[in-house]
């Protein structure tokens, strides 16, 4: 595919409610384009005045997914990375607060010449510099930019005003507008409604914008008139309205977008080329074995967000990927690790096949994850644990292998006369929570012939961090003594960043968050391994069972 100097720009942007799949859609679109030979990013522009997700509630706002260069950003760019298969970067998420620390920090230096600092030009200049970044590398032929929260929201109004002014900067098919809107279905009067649709469309036009694609989340399919209708009042093309139904998985939308010829209708948009078929040969592949699984297992998620499910969407969707390659339908036991106790650990676990450890932060369900932790090592149950969820397995072996009962994180109790997790050094003195961590690619080299340097099959790989606390190496030669042995450290620093137990089935702990790496095109090998784990277990166990009715 031959290829522009000058990128094109797409700006997707969302009416009448929130949570109606932007991301999906944007990262749909972006599969699309790829697929065809384009090479595409995506980026969002986030309205809230944090300056990253890293500070905030996963009950507030989901996971946060880290990049490689270390950005703690919102879980949209998850999808992003694993629709596209390609990394995204700190250039590919925008806060507003991050947009007026910057304004405000070259205000203070004098950058603006005693000039009065306004939302219009400076904040929408800021804006408009972030959204070219991305553009200047050179790297890309479309730039995809999703709009968070709702047209019409006071604080998006900035980067809508900046949308306007770009797309009439950037002159004609250079860009292209697509407004993702619901169509409610009454069921009173069976009607499917269009004003709520011609409502958004018109807010969006006083703000000066024309949507040239409508987008429709709808639980109906849309007949003909309802199409030529919205077309008529919203002055869109009547190929250009296309219809979003929910799909029984995230992964169909793409298709169900080409069905309706959505990639050839942006790319006409652009005047861009449309004579490229797509390659769908990755995906039409994983997607058969999702939905034609050969086996099914379940594996318990042990956590302390597990009520809400997007909170650790990453990692349910690395399961999704791997549970393709292993042919195998993965159910997610969600389990509260507050509500585990040693007398309820065996009823809350019974029957699953392998138990991930789940990461997070704080003190609270930290005693449930270490009976987990326990119960999945005395019954050489497959347990995976990322991040805090390795602290918790070294916890553990400390209190019930060396016998070290006090032994804890720093994080969770000070006084710990046996800190087996302690703090970097170099975070002793901070106060600040934001930005603070060991974030992003880290090295780490794996000892030859362990299990987890054939499960990577190397014995160097990068993985992305999000952690302040690390093992302390002061216990590694008990460990290891005992079993439980550190087949991973960053060469550099020799901080432990992964735990193997030497007599277990499959008992790892990294202290790195492989999910994030998981794409449909790459599924992480640690997920995969431990599905592998979890299906032989489930095979003994049927076996015993077997037995014991003979």
């Amino acid at each position: 595919m031959e290829t522009n100097t000058t990128p094109k720009y797409i700006f997707v942007t969302g009416g009448v409610t929130s949570s109606l799949g932007k991301g999906i859609v944007a990262s749909s679109l972006g599969m699309l384009l790829e697929a065809r030979g384009y090479r595409v990013t995506i980026q969002k522009l986030d309205p809230y005045i944090n300056v990253d997700p890293g500070t905030l509630n996963p009950y507030e706002h989901g996971e946060c997914y880290v990049t490689e260069d270390g950005a703690e950003t919102d879980l949209d760019l998850g999808h992003y990375e694993r629709f596209l298969n390609r990394a995204t970067s700190r250039a590919n998420s925008v806060t507003t607060g991050r947009i007026y620390q910057t304004v405000i920090e070259k205000e203070r230096r004098g950058d603006y010449l005693g000039k009065t600092v306004q939302v219009v030009p400076h904040i929408t200049n800021e804006i408009k510099r972030r959204i070219k970044l991305l553009g200047n590398t050179g790297d890309y032929d479309i730039i995809i930019t999703e709009i968070g929260g709702t047209v019409g929201d006071i604080e998006s109004l900035p980067y809508i005003e900046t949308i306007r002014q770009l797309t009439w900067e950037l002159g004609e098919d250079n860009s292209l507008v697509i407004h993702l809107t619901l169509v409610p279905y009454l069921a009173a009067s069976g009607e499917l409604k269009t004003k709520p649709t011609q409502h958004s469309v018109r807010t969006l036009m006083e703000s000066g914008i024309q949507a040239n694609v409508l987008v429709t989340r709808t639980e109906h399919h849309l007949p003909k008139e309802v199409k030529a209708k919205l077309a008529q009042f919203c002055n869109v093309k009547k190929e250009n309205v296309i219809e979003c139904m929910d799909a029984s998985t995230i992964y169909e939308v793409p298709f169900l977008l080409h069905e309706q010829n959505f990639d050839e209708v942006v790319l006409k948009g652009l005047d861009l080329p449309t004579d490229q078929e797509p390659n769908f040969t990755v995906w039409k592949k994983f997607l058969d074995n999702h939905k034609n699984p050969k086996n099914e297992i379940e594996i318990a998620l042990v956590g302390k967000y597990v009520s809400l499910h997007d909170s650790y969407k990453s990692i349910t969707e690395a399961f999704t990927h791997a549970a393709a390659t292993c042919e195998t339908n993965v159910k997610v036991r969600w389990v509260y690790s507050g509500d585990i106790t040693e007398d309820n650990i065996a009823e809350q676990l019974k029957g699953v096949s392998g138990i991930l450890i789940a990461p997070g932060f704080g003190d609270r369900g930290i005693l449930g994850k270490i009976i987990a932790a326990n119960y999945a090592r005395r019954n050489n149950i497959p347990t995976l644990g990322i991040c805090l969820g390795m602290q918790i397995m070294a916890i553990e072996f400390a209190r019930n292998v060396l016998g070290y009962e006090k032994a804890d994180s720093a994080e969770m109790d000070l006084t710990t006369p046996h800190p087996v997790i302690s703090l970097m050094e170099d975070q002793k003195d901070v106060s600040d929570k934001g930005g603070t961590m060991r974030l992003g690619n880290w090295k780490c080299r794996l000892s030859k012939h362990s299990r987890i340097e054939k499960i990577y099959n190397s014995t160097d790989i990068l993985e992305r961090h999000r952690h302040r606390y690390e093992f302390n190496n002061d216990y590694e030669v008990e460990f290891v003594e005992n079993g439980f042995i550190a087949v991973g450290k960053n060469p550099e620093t020799e901080l432990v960043e992964i735990l193997e137990h030497k007599q277990h089935p499959y008992y790892i702990g990294v202290q790195f968050h492989p999910e994030y790496k998981s794409t449909v095109a790459s599924p992480h090998p640690l997920f995969i391994s431990f599905i592998e784990a979890a299906l032989l277990s489930n095979q003994n166990d049927l076996m015993h069972a077997t037995r014991e009715k003979i």
